[in-house]
């Protein structure tokens, strides 16, 4: 990491950057003061990356110097979520956290998560903020299939699946929501960002 930007940057082909940071938290910070301090082609947050396509050296350096990691990006969107608590992990994920299936509800629906980027389908959203001691490991077989709409955990990471896709997260429930659609902008209901609560749907 670089001195008090805790970011490491690697040059990608000849006109992007990718800037190594600690965790998500922090990629989706630099991520969103790059998007409205430097003209770039393109800035992509990742697990702990940020990549910048086609922003000029000089003004992505001036751009950096200025980025304070201790400073919180702006809130995003609000997104509420229904889901329908009836998962085919639900059980296995009770297990795991030591406690019942009613109180795996309650805890998933008590979370203020974060989408802090998108990967593995389009919409596919990774939703930051579950505590470490809710992690779950994935599946040891991944299904061949799981629904869109599906609600997940796998890890620290809650998830959605905007389309029907072989997958090895823990299936907590379903929503109808419509997670992808290419005729929206943006196209991704949780583009990075967007804080996400889930609700139990009744």
């Amino acid at each position: 990491m670089t001195g008090p930007a805790a970011y490491h940057p690697v040059a990608c082909g000849p006109s992007a950057l990718l800037l190594e940071v600690a965790d998500a938290v922090t990629a989706l910070a630099l991520a969103e003061h790059l998007r409205v301090t430097v003209d770039a082609t393109d800035v992509v947050p990742g697990a702990r990356t940020v990549l910048v396509d086609g922003a000029a050296p000089a003004a992505l350096g001036a751009a950096l110097s200025r980025w304070d990691p201790a400073v919180d990006p702006p809130d995003g969107p609000l997104v509420e979520v229904p889901v329908v608590y009836d998962g085919a992990d639900l059980a296995s994920v009770a297990e795991l956290w030591g406690c019942t299936t009613r109180e795996v509800v309650e805890r998933h629906t008590s979370l203020a998560l974060v989408s802090a980027f998108c990967g593995f389908a389009p919409g596919f959203a990774y939703l930051s903020g579950l505590p470490e001691e809710w992690a779950v490991p994935r599946l040891d077989s991944p299904r061949t299939r799981v629904p869109a709409g599906s609600v997940a955990l796998a890890g620290t990471w809650s998830a959605v699946y905007p389309t029907a896709s072989p997958g090895g997260w823990r299936l907590l429930g379903r929503t109808d929501l419509t997670l992808w659609d290419h005729r929206r902008t943006p196209p991704a209901l949780l583009a990075p960002g967007t804080r996400v609560v889930f609700r139990e749907a009744r």
